[in-house]
């Protein structure tokens, strides 16, 4: 049997000091994440992150760097994720569009707030990814080569 992780992606977004995060049903109850979710086949992960954002949270969003890739393993489960975290810029909202089932809203938050809620975190990458983004963790998205 060949062992594969779970390829995610997620979106750092922060707007007046306050970052995007969306509350969503889960197996393990009401959890908080970075709009944030599994690569599909074919896809970029640029344009994996930019489907992910307009499903979860309605946002429109351009990536224009990558903050970070996170290697987490979850015992409990037995997974483990590659997440592909980006920052960029939202270019749009749709506060009519329907999001995706489970995501109960899309919240911007300070990050007092967000540390509050950090028992409710789906993953301890959440508060990772805003301290690397924070710390100016930006690096080219050439990095990353798709080929179709």
């Amino acid at each position: 049997m060949v062992w594969k992780p779970n390829v995610t992606v997620a979106a750092v977004l922060e707007r007046d000091g306050k970052f995007l995060l969306v509350e969503e049903e889960t197996a393990d109850g009401i959890r908080y994440n970075q709009p944030a979710g599994h690569l599909e086949c074919g896809e970029s992960l640029r344009d994996a992150v930019i489907r992910e954002t307009l499903e979860e949270a309605a946002y429109a969003f351009a990536p224009q760097y990558l903050v970070g890739i996170y290697n987490w393993r979850r015992e409990d489960k037995d997974v483990t994720y590659l997440r592909f975290a980006f920052g960029g810029m939202i270019t749009g909202h749709d506060a009519a569009r329907p999001l995706d089932a489970g995501i109960l809203s899309a919240r911007w938050l300070t990050l007092d707030e967000i540390r509050v809620l950090e028992p409710k975190h789906r993953s301890p990458l959440i508060l990772r990814c805003i301290d690397d983004w924070l710390a100016g963790k930006r690096y080219p998205l050439d990095l990353l080569t798709h080929y179709a």
